[in-house]
């Protein structure tokens, strides 16, 4: 029952290799450069310039912030400290301090995903009012000063400024439809909690989950003279990444009324942070024409609650590739090993019945144990005529590695496109910026931590695009560095770097 050839042979759609995705790198380049010019739904930009970002700007404000993704509420408060040290050779640099103060996390459950928007950010409002009143309670907080706030939302939103957004169709299970004012309903959600004694919240800075792991993460990245910081990207529940590009690139209907820059910055130069949602549709051409979806992706697309919504995150993000796994692991049973479907363990006959989680852990040695007796944990035989053999605990772990290794792939191809598209890399034989020779990109989310190699084989594909476009000689290196929490320090972050351009 079921060879390696066999299995292989099975495998092959997901196959990928270093000249696919060199040419899906260069693909993805042109793609976003026409996404970012002509979308309305992706490149979105958020008015604030890249300088603005900076750790020197970004200094010395205490100030709640609130950070939301698919799965949690996040509420703190943030305090930024930076200090001015010397090395032992005498050179000066700012040492950067950041503290999360009275930091608390709730998840979100199903239910409230599928409330109406006012009972959401009811429910939103109550938690910021909890920790605004600890708050209160420590740092002697006067209700007679605003206490400004800042905003991480994991989901796309038109922006005019950097206090105010409209949100865009949520997806990822939430109800709430288009066209929502998140500040205005923040505001109004925590007003039905606060006491007399409590201050006023004033939206400072909002921002989407990619774009304050970008902010989080310039401020933080320790860069050295050779690296640059060059953009943050989340591989979690979802999949998304944010770049600074020129203003120039963006269509002019995104194009925002008012940006925050330095004082004599040009705006019409200025680099902006662009939330790319790089996983919505506009994305899907290039996938296609590589031939990376197959009829394993189609089926799960069909299946979710918006089809062709988001078909690079359907192929790398945490959500769904458990799902993705849980199909083809049928498809091979039902189908090449001839095994009768009402024979197979209930759960694995239910959608989303096998995690991404149980698949990130499922390998030889792993902590969970064997991959056995992890099979029948979580999967017991419930059928006389099924158990769990040798061959399909092999297959199940070829599958894990398979659906890991093309979404590493995709990720890096996309990496190494949206560079090239910010023009951070430059074309082989130009001459680049020769001062930078790495360029930093900060990553976030379980899935790309813990989700088989995820990461190791996201930075090893990077490295080997790069070589094959320059012949082995590339002028630059993209690494990955971490960038956790970015989503609530990033909030944090943004509002003293929005509050001092505003006062220039």
């Amino acid at each position: 029952m079921g060879s390696t050839l066999e299995i292989d042979k099975f495998l092959e759609p997901l196959a990928i290799d270093v000249q696919k995705l060199s040419g899906l790198a260069r693909e993805m380049a042109s793609t976003f450069g026409k996404l970012s010019a002509e979308s309305s739904d992706m490149f979105l930009p958020t008015p604030i310039s890249e300088s603005i970002l900076s750790p020197e700007v970004s200094a010395g404000q205490d100030g709640s912030d609130s950070g939301r993704g698919g799965t949690n509420l996040r509420v703190g408060f943030i305090e930024l400290q930076h200090n001015l040290v010397v090395d032992d050779a005498g050179v000066p640099s700012t040492s950067r301090k950041l503290n999360r103060l009275l930091e608390h996390s709730w998840p979100i459950g199903e239910s409230l995903k599928n409330e109406n928007s006012e009972s959401l950010f009811s429910w939103i409002g109550d938690r910021i009012a909890h920790v605004v009143r600890k708050g209160c309670d420590a740092f002697s907080l006067s209700p007679d000063q605003d206490l400004p706030l800042g905003v991480t939302f994991s989901f796309p939103m038109h922006q005019t400024s950097l206090s105010e957004a409209k949100l865009m169709a949520m997806g990822k299970g939430f109800a709430i439809t288009s066209n929502l004012d998140l500040g205005g309903h923040l505001t109004t959600g925590y007003e039905k909690h606060k006491t007399a004694d409590m201050p006023n919240i004033k939206i400072a800075a909002i921002a989407n989950d990619s774009v304050s792991t970008l902010v989080s993460f310039i401020c933080q990245f320790p860069a050295k003279a050779h690296q640059k910081a060059a953009m943050g990207v989340i591989v979690g529940t979802g999949c998304n990444a944010t770049i600074p590009l020129k203003l120039s690139t963006l269509h002019e209907s995104k194009r925002p009324a008012s940006i925050n820059v330095l004082p004599g910055q040009d705006v019409a130069t200025a680099k902006i942070a662009v939330n790319t949602e790089w996983s919505i549709n506009g994305s899907a051409p290039p996938l296609r024409k590589f031939g990376l979806i197959n009829k394993w992706d189609e089926e799960l697309d069909r299946a979710g609650e918006i089809p062709g919504f988001q078909p690079l995150e359907y192929m790398t993000a945490g959500r769904y590739l458990g799902e993705l796994g849980r199909i083809m692991f049928l498809d091979y049973c039902i189908n090449v090993l001839k095994l009768a479907v009402s024979t197979l363990p209930s759960k694995l006959r239910k959608r989303f019945g096998l995690t991404t989680t149980f698949l990130s852990h499922y390998y030889h040695n792993s902590p969970n144990g064997s991959m056995a007796d992890q099979l029948s944990n979580e999967f017991p035989a419930e059928h006389p005529e099924f158990e769990w053999t040798k061959t399909l605990e092999a297959v199940l772990h070829k599958i894990a590695v398979a659906i890991q290794k093309r979404a590493a792939g995709i990720i890096a191809a996309s990496t190494i496109g949206l560079l090239m598209c910010a023009e951070e890399i430059p074309e082989p034989g130009a001459i680049g910026k020769k001062d930078i020779t790495e360029l930093v990109v900060g990553y976030t989310g379980g899935c790309i931590q813990h989700f088989q190699d995820y990461l190791a084989d996201t930075q090893a594909y990077l490295d080997k695009i790069l070589a094959l476009e320059f012949d082995g000689k590339a002028p630059i290196r993209v690494v990955l560095h971490p960038c956790h929490d970015g989503g609530i320090t990033g909030a944090g972050v943004l509002v003293p770097a929005a509050l001092a351009s505003m006062r220039t």
